[in-house]
């Protein structure tokens, strides 16, 4: 049509592009940490993360999201780049719904491989192998119940795309570590030294000019150590892995396979009389075929003798003769013998690389678990300043496929802690930083915890799979039912929905009975615990009729969340939900704007009729477009939305095992995982809880 008088805004400009991740607010004194009186000073930061693999670079990528700037910034790392082959290759469910909480799922999910289900193979009477059963591969409630297999490449290249948005520099490659120590006499407020090397990419050759090499010191306050189980970091602090290996070696290969096995398409679990095989689709390539990992158990035992000498994550503390002695072993696993004891398990089936393949990667591993005693080091005055993540202090086995995982949830856990620290979020007195020094402790306590309980499950897990399957009458070995348990009650903790932090100060599980408003203890199922993270589910949206997952209004933005669950008596001006609903919007206004976020669930029947002016103000004013129907079975106007079910409400208040009569309300941290849950009778406890940890409004 013909456009007469056309006005706009410059602001318009932003609306064609993607949308950013609104930074945390500040409300320490704004400071150039570079600059002092205008000239230039050593390089000084206030977080510098070393490595950029899954760990490191999500690290970078969430400080850079919740506000950090290139000049607060740093991350190096000693690869020339992004990985471009091998190492971990499986994103669990709870990864999964954080990268979607971030805006980064849609590539995974629609180029990964999806795995929903498992096969399991035995042998058989006559030396075959025979399936013996299916089994989910995820068999507890997730927004995604299944696993994706994707290069761990192509993950790094996802986030360092999205890193590109909020960052100019980006990672640092060929940038190598050689020291790092905390010097407060020479600077308490920047107090960790990092030396490192950097080869500069355009002047490097083979061998480097002499002029491609320059050496830098830079100054920070806080170090996170992302660099892998040969950690300098670790090594910094004078830590090791400790923990132990077994006598077993695997052999790993990714490939596109040429072969008759029906279930090559599905994450198997074989064992035979001739060894066992792990299974693991993967993605689709450039030439249109599809990827296949085999782990497979060579016949190479290691001595008794030589299993603990020194650690084998970090060669550099073992002997000179058990590295010699392991280096022989290794020259003795070749590709074609992987893929040689790999036709011997899986007979009558052949399985062989593809004419005119080749095999993308292939590596040998010796079984061992090991984790540091300690995640971080602190500083004289008590300030944990040097943290370490992933494989630099846990290691393990990759069959699990927790690797990746268990490392980016490390960086989700610790980086909202560190802004609000740095930020100065957390209040602090006059002659202590107490709470925000404590929540940066609890990284430690939290992610040690889970460490432990990936070391039992996967030292419990590979050994159970690399012994032989008997039938239930034999004596020896191991049953078809025993492996299948491991796997299945193991499932909670693989796929993350299980994890459970313990009680602290940050995770307040303790309420008296009578005033618990959680009826049942099916907390897997989605009853909701303090220390699990909230699990999602379909709801409509009140203001549009838009049928969503709930978790899609908690994104990680690095904002505290308080759910309320109203109660049926929600129309009653002075009924418990608008009174408990005025008590949060006073809340809400006691602490620095734009860090706490209302989301409100409602159970009425037939609401469509109600009009704001119906319903409490606060839930208009703090909450408009995070106000859902949580009633059993509404849906969208019309038929074909509600097909199937799949655009259905579901009934939130039953998983969750909230009385409708009676509501309830909690608190959900940062990063996913519920704080404390009350009754709405009580919703004072949720002040309590954030004057510990927030500072309050500062007048304007």
């Amino acid at each position: 049509m013909p456009v007469f008088v056309e006005n706009a805004n410059s602001s318009r400009d932003l609306r064609v592009l993607p949308s950013l991740a609104p930074p945390l607010p500040r409300l320490l004194e704004e400071s150039f940490p570079n600059l002092v009186n205008g000239a230039t000073k050593g390089e000084q930061y206030d977080v510098v993360v070393v490595g950029a693999g899954p760990s490191g670079l999500f690290l970078t990528l969430l400080l850079a999201r919740y506000g950090l700037r290139d000049d607060r910034l740093l991350c190096i790392d000693s690869k020339p780049g992004i990985l471009k082959s091998g190492q971990a290759d499986g994103l669990q469910p709870r990864t999964l719904e954080v990268l979607h909480s971030l805006g980064l799922a849609e590539e995974v999910l629609t180029e990964g491989c999806q795995m929903w289900e498992v096969a399991f193979w035995n042998p058989t009477s006559s030396g075959g192998i025979e399936r013996t059963s299916y089994v989910p591969d995820v068999a507890v409630p997730a927004m995604f119940p299944h696993e994706v297999t994707i290069h761990q490449g192509r993950i790094e290249r996802i986030l360092s795309d999205d890193l590109s948005r909020y960052s100019r520099r980006g990672v640092k490659y060929s940038s190598r570590v050689s020291s790092i120590k905390i010097d407060e006499d020479g600077d308490s407020q920047y107090p960790v030294v990092i030396e490192y090397e950097y080869l500069d990419a355009e002047q490097k050759g083979d061998p480097p000019a002499a002029n491609a090499r320059s050496n830098h010191s830079v100054r920070a306050k806080h170090v996170v150590g992302a660099d892998g189980a040969h950690s300098v970091v670790r090594r910094s602090m004078g830590l090791d892995l400790l923990g132990e290996s077994k006598d077993l070696i695997w052999g790993v290969v990714d490939l596109v396979v040429d072969t008759d096995f029906p279930d090559i398409r599905r994450r198997c679990a074989i064992h035979s009389s001739a060894g066992s095989v792990m299974i693991i689709p993967r993605e689709r390539i450039a030439t249109d075929e599809y990827l296949t990992r085999l782990y497979v158990q060579v016949g190479i035992e290691v001595p008794a003798d030589e299993i603990s000498g020194g650690d084998v994550a970090d060669p550099t503390t073992m002997s000179s003769e058990a590295r010699q002695k392991a280096k022989e072993r290794r020259s003795k696993i070749t590709m074609e013998g992987i893929l040689k004891q790999a036709q011997l398990v899986l007979q009558p089936y052949h399985i062989k690389l593809k004419e005119n393949c080749n095999v993308d990667w292939w590596a040998a591993y010796q079984i061992g678990q090991r984790m540091t005693e300690n995640f971080a080091q602190k500083d004289s005055t008590g300030v944990p300043r040097v943290f370490i993540s992933g494989d630099a202090c846990h290691t393990h086995s990759p069959k699990a496929g927790q690797g990746m995982n268990v490392s980016m949830m490390d960086s989700y856990n610790l980086s909202w802690k560190l802004v609000y620290h740095l930020n100065g979020l957390i209040p602090t007195s006059p002659r202590s930083s107490g709470a925000s020094v404590e929540l940066l402790n609890s990284y430690e306590f939290e992610r040690r915890q889970i460490a432990r309980e990936l070391i039992e499950f996967d030292t419990r897990f590979s050994s159970m799979f690399s012994g032989s399957i008997g039938k239930e009458e034999d004596d020896k070995g191991l049953t078809h039912e025993q492996f299948v348990e491991v796997f299945s009650t193991g499932n909670g903790f693989t796929s993350g929905c299980g994890i459970e932090y313990s009680e602290s100060h940050s995770i307040c599980k303790q309420a008296p009975a009578e005033s618990n408003p959680i009826q049942g203890t099916d907390y897997l199922g989605g009853n909701l615990r303090p220390g699990r993270r909230l699990l999602s589910v379909r709801v409509i949206r009140h203001a549009d009729g838009n049928p969503r997952e709930l978790q899609d209004d908690f994104p990680s933005n690095g904002r505290y969340k308080i759910l309320v669950l109203t109660s049926t008596d929600l129309l009653k001006p002075e009924g418990r939900s608008s009174e408990a609903l005025r008590r949060v919007g006073g809340i809400l206004n006691q602490f620095p704007p734009g860090v706490i976020e209302l989301v409100v669930l409602h159970t009425l029947e037939k609401t469509r009729s109600i009009s704001w002016k119906d319903l409490p103000a606060e839930i208009k004013q703090y909450a408009e477009m995070r106000f859902h129907s949580a009633y059993p079975g509404e849906a969208p106007t019309g038929k074909f939305q509600t097909r199937n079910q799949i655009y259905q409400a579901e009934d939130a208040y039953g998983i969750y095992g909230v009385n409708r009569n009676e509501g309830a309300a909690c608190i959900i941290r940062p990063d996913g995982y519920v704080a404390t849950v009350v009754s709405l009778d009580n919703v004072e406890d949720i002040k309590t809880y954030f004057q510990r940890w927030l500072h309050p409004r500062q007048a304007s």
